[in-house]
């Protein structure tokens, strides 16, 4: 297995089947150019497996902490240490980045995401509720939430 930070387009979209729906290019692009945000990609024999996505955010009163937003790994690729793999691997970039904590949002009955999650070093910090506001056409809708499927 070989973890790789995605700083193309062209990495992106080749990792479309991980994703809860098609990429979009110009979405692709917008990621990339945004500042903190991170995709990195674990292949398996050249092959996109998995990814975890993450989100530096600034805050003044706390300096900045990263979001783990999203770990997918392909169904044929589970159970091989991949998801807690590139957990390890973004909570380490984090740590290099000066980030003082990582977080991540999980349903309290997910146990896959909550054992790779734990298994990577992670501590539960209590209760988490998750409320949204949603807007335009359901084309952003995605079938999960982050941290939904290692």
């Amino acid at each position: 297995m070989d973890i790789r930070r995605a700083t193309t387009v062209t990495e992106l979209l080749a990792a479309g089947h991980l994703y809860d729906a098609p990429p979009r290019e110009e979405w692709a692009a917008r990621f990339l150019a945004a500042n903190g945000h991170l995709l990195l990609i674990a292949y398996v024999d050249g092959v996109p497996a998995g990814f975890v996505s993450g989100i530096e955010m600034l805050h003044p009163d706390k300096g900045t902490e990263m979001c783990l937003y999203e770990l997918a790994v392909d169904a044929a690729f589970r159970r091989r240490g991949i998801g807690g793999a590139l957990t390890r691997a973004l909570v380490d970039i984090a740590r290099e980045r000066g980030c003082y904590d990582v977080w991540v949002g999980v349903e309290p009955d997910n146990e896959a995401a909550l054992a790779t999650y734990r298994s990577a070093g992670a501590g539960d910090d209590g209760g988490f509720r998750m409320l949204t506001w949603e807007f335009g056409d359901g084309a952003s809708r995605w079938k999960g939430r982050p941290g939904r499927q290692p």
